[in-house]
């Protein structure tokens, strides 16, 4: 069915029903509703390249998952406790908005053309990139197209450095210094003095503020940083437990481990149960993002929330802002996070 089906059907002139699609104000609620009706019954779809020639939008936003550190595997991000669901909030909020979702996966540097492309090709109206890994010169290249984009996750301080504060860019991040340092103040409060730490990708913001509230923390409380006790982790469950194994076998053990993100915690679990080192029994673990298995494990584990619903949600309202009412002010927002106490930690004698 054509849009002059439409108006044949409805009584009004094509030029109505592309106004009342578009949603223009000067239509007649009774006109509105009359041809609305029509659409709905005979589940009309406007032609999406037809509206991108005359100037319309599509109704589309891209939401780019990057993931250069992860194993090949087709599932490797639907599987992940992390990014799965920031998918599902995205594509939730989008579609609540009358958006859709195009969600392309970022594997490799390679397919950063990915992201270009659907920005040149005017498939979507604007962008949403969330990932382990982004650098500035990606974001000054996509950056540089002018239009609408969020990035989740990404270190203001380099933005505004590197001059690219523009009026098509926000940020949206969590607090993760805060959140980590409560992890940390609750270890400590609970009479641990020997405090590993699994990090995450030091390429990340979020890998390094949970680094640094880590340090921060032992350093406030006059308690030493012991390279011996920092695992490389890079946000990788294998990377985990390969490291959790070098640390038992190493002479001394910490009395308690923060990771950086619960994957790697609960790999680290597993490394240490097959080692015969009980949790928390002989050792604490607290986690980072209070993914849903965290609650279900036993032990379940400790951890901090991350916001991933509100972050997600209010990507998602930014970048609809930015489509509908054109480019406005550079713009950042911080969301906070939230100690979950549960069974992987006990306070020493």
């Amino acid at each position: 069915m054509r849009s002059e089906d439409i108006a044949k059907l409805a009584g009004v002139s094509r030029s109505t029903v592309s106004r009342v699609i578009n949603n223009y104000p000067d239509i007649p609620q009774k006109t509105r509703e009359k041809v609305l009706k029509i659409i709905e019954q005979y589940h009309y779809e406007p032609n999406t390249s037809a509206r991108v020639l005359a100037g319309k939008g599509t109704n589309t936003i891209g939401f780019f998952v990057v993931s250069l550190a992860e194993q090949p595997n087709v599932n490797r991000i639907y599987q992940n406790n992390y990014f799965a669901p920031f998918v599902d909030a995205v594509i939730d909020t989008a579609n609540a908005a009358g958006y859709y979702v195009l969600v392309h996966t970022v594997y490799s540097k390679e397919d950063f053309v990915k992201v270009k492309q659907a920005f040149l090709q005017k498939r979507i109206d604007g962008g949403i990139i969330v990932g382990t890994q982004k650098d500035i010169d990606t974001v000054r290249d996509i950056g540089g197209l002018g239009m609408p984009l969020v990035l989740i996750d990404y270190d203001i301080g380099e933005i505004m450095e590197h001059h690219l504060d523009q009026n098509h860019l926000a940020i949206v991040n969590s607090k993760d210094y805060e959140g980590a340092t409560a992890a940390m103040e609750y270890l400590i409060g609970l009479g641990h003095r020997e405090i590993g730490f699994i990090a995450g990708r030091p390429a990340t913001f979020s890998g390094r503020q949970r680094a640094r509230a880590y340090e921060d923390a032992l350093q406030r409380h006059g308690l030493p940083v012991e390279e011996a006790f920092r695992l490389k982790g890079e946000f990788l469950k294998h990377n985990a437990y390969e490291e959790a194994i070098r640390l038992v076998r190493g002479q001394r053990l910490p009395t308690a481990i923060f990771s950086a993100n619960d994957d790697m915690a609960i790999a680290a679990i597993e490394a240490l149960k097959e080692h015969g080192i009980r949790v928390p029994e002989d050792m604490s673990v607290i986690g980072f993002d209070d993914v849903p298995v965290a609650s279900q494990i036993v032990p379940s584990l400790s951890s901090v929330r991350l916001p991933i619903y509100d972050m997600s949600k209010e990507a998602v309202n930014k970048i609809v802002a930015m489509c509908e009412a054109g480019l406005n002010a550079f713009g950042t927002s911080s969301f906070p996070t939230q100690l979950i106490v549960r069974d992987s930690c006990r306070s020493l004698p």
